[in-house]
């Protein structure tokens, strides 16, 4: 891996955005679930997010629910016109707070027009079909009918572009059957290798990966070889590991989440942090000895 594949854009759908975005989960309450306790701040960060240059979001009307999106509209909406916001569908969150599949045709459809009503949209830029399998990884299966589902949204001028998050190579290759995806989201991070060669393909294709969990998720990156690289460039682990990915693929996209603000500057100067090859290197070797973490 070298900087020679670095570039600070990428294509998404019919757009070129910078390739360090803004992932909205964690401005919900505990769990994803209920509103945040300082909403006030949750707005702050939105609007510091757009003011330091980052055009695209990610979130989906299952956060809370309904309040990433909501606080979204009431933050930046009438919405910057280079900004892209990427949602997801596909599950449901009933009283209890649990994750459940929500793959109905009439599911489906319902949750399109609540991102749409919830964003103040009247189309949405990117839809990702979240198959839900297990939470840490795909699990095989056809996504035609749901698939089939959003494309007929599509059609009808409601959607933009789809996407996929969790899934596997065959599930992308049946889904490209069906529509055209420009992006995929799958747990991915120096640790977790388990998607290289995916990713290597769809940067063939043109296509934008975007991972979830690009620090760990809920249980954070810890490693001596990314304190150690961390503390030789005056960084901080998560700004190494951010930067990590940026260099191992130019189809890459980030969306680290956080609720603070000064995490978000943090996050967003990851993207100006050069990785020498040495450092590059140690990296991947934390890769190697983990590949199933």
């Amino acid at each position: 891996m070298t900087d020679a594949a670095f570039s600070p854009t990428f294509p998404l759908g019919q757009r070129t955005v910078k390739r360090l975005g803004y992932g909205a989960m964690q401005l919900a309450g505990p769990g994803v679930f209920g509103p945040p306790k300082d909403p006030q701040a949750a707005l702050a960060v939105l609007r510091e997010a757009v003011a330091l240059g980052i055009d695209h979001i990610d979130t989906s009307d299952f956060y809370g629910p309904h309040v990433t999106n909501r606080l979204i509209r009431e933050a930046l909406h009438p919405y910057p016109d280079d900004l892209v916001i990427v949602t997801k569908v596909g599950a449901r969150r009933p009283e209890d707070g649990s994750w459940v599949p929500a793959m109905s045709d009439a599911e489906l459809r319902s949750a399109v027009h609540d991102n749409l009503r919830n964003l103040g949209l009247d189309t949405l830029d990117v839809v990702n079909l979240r198959m839900m399998g297990d939470v840490h990884g795909p699990q095989e299966g056809s996504l035609a009918r749901p698939l089939t589902v959003l494309a007929e949204l599509q059609q009808q001028g409601l959607i933009r572009h789809l996407g996929l998050s969790n899934v596997t190579p065959a599930q992308f290759a049946e889904a490209q059957g069906i529509a055209e995806i420009v992006c995929v989201q799958n747990m991915y991070n120096v640790a977790q290798r388990g998607d290289d060669a995916f990713i290597d393909d769809l940067a063939r294709r043109g296509v934008a990966y975007v991972p979830f969990f690009p620090l760990g998720g809920f249980s954070p990156l810890q490693s001596s070889a990314l304190s150690s690289v961390a503390a030789s460039l005056e960084a901080t682990p998560m700004q190494v590991a951010l930067a990590w990915l940026l260099h191992r693929a130019p189809n890459i996209l980030l969306i680290p989440g956080t609720s603070s603000v000064a995490h978000l500057r943090q996050n967003v100067a990851a993207a100006g942090l050069h990785l020498p090859e040495a450092a590059l290197n140690e990296l991947d070797r934390l890769g190697a000895e983990q590949p199933h973490a």
